[in-house]
């Protein structure tokens, strides 16, 4: 693949990409909106699926959001004075005090992403996927994972030694990839019934075409002759994110690593 270089100085040269620019990149944050009927999610964020349970949630609406420790491969609730405090809060206005604990396989979205180097923390807020939980009537409970590491880590870590950390309570869902499939089935059938339409039907002696195939390994320059150009090119380091409209494509160090 050509590459054009661009002469400059060393005091025009990019800073780092942060490990905050890099997650975010990473994990597509939810949109919420509100109207008189209540709460509801008006732009989907990367699909997480729950790993390990524990995680304390309360609904939206609620102002205080509770933060759940993640250290030493185990999820720490709040309790004690955490909840007596927010029990003595919800009093004041009149309300039970409502919490929800997230079980194993529990659908959420990110919500927002906070790097803290100085305290070795990266926290999530995430908001229940209640369709695909099935939750009726719909309350989307809301929480913070506080991922703690060891100290003085985090400064030099890597964004993939991040990222599998926070894989380890709340991975990218297969769910969210098959959705981005099926939307590609049906714009796929769509174009196909068009052609009929139009008398432009492959004749029957004719093989169907291969549908397009990304595996992981394959260049950026086998990628673009299969998918066409990228809607847009996220580079991060040796990291590169091409965005389709249906899918988003990883590479690490100019190959394919994962298709979402």
């Amino acid at each position: 693949m050509a590459v054009t270089i661009f002469p400059c100085s060393m005091a025009n040269a990019q800073a780092p990409v942060s490990i905050q620019e890099q997650l975010a990149a990473q994990y597509k944050l939810v949109k919420m909106g509100s109207d008189t009927s209540g709460y509801s999610v008006v732009e989907k964020g990367t699909l997480l699926a729950i790993q390990k349970g524990g995680i304390l949630a309360v609904p939206y609406g609620d102002q205080n959001v509770l933060a759940n420790k993640y250290e030493g491969g185990t999820i720490h609730a709040p309790g004690g004075l955490s909840l007596m405090g927010r029990k003595s809060i919800m009093g004041k206005f009149g309300k039970e005090q409502t919490t929800h604990l997230f079980a194993v396989g529990d659908k959420v979205y990110p919500m927002k992403i906070d790097v803290n180097v100085a305290k070795d923390t990266v926290t999530l807020e995430i908001v229940a996927c209640d369709t695909c939980n099935k939750t009726d009537p719909p309350t989307y409970n809301k929480a913070n994972v506080v991922f703690q590491f060891p100290k003085g880590s985090l400064g030099n870590a890597s964004a993939g030694g991040v990222e599998d950390t926070i894989g380890q309570v709340l991975s990218i869902s297969n769910d969210d990839q098959q959705q981005g499939g099926d939307q590609g089935a049906q714009q796929q059938g769509g174009q196909q019934q068009g052609a009929a339409d139009q008398g432009q039907q492959q004749p029957a002696d004719q093989p169907a075409a291969e549908p397009v195939s990304i595996e992981k390994g394959m260049t950026t320059d086998q990628v673009e002759a299969a998918m066409g150009k990228p809607d847009k090119k996220v580079t991060l380091g040796t990291k590169q994110i091409y965005y389709y409209k249906d899918m988003k494509v990883i590479f690490l160090s100019g190959k394919v690593s994962d298709v979402q």
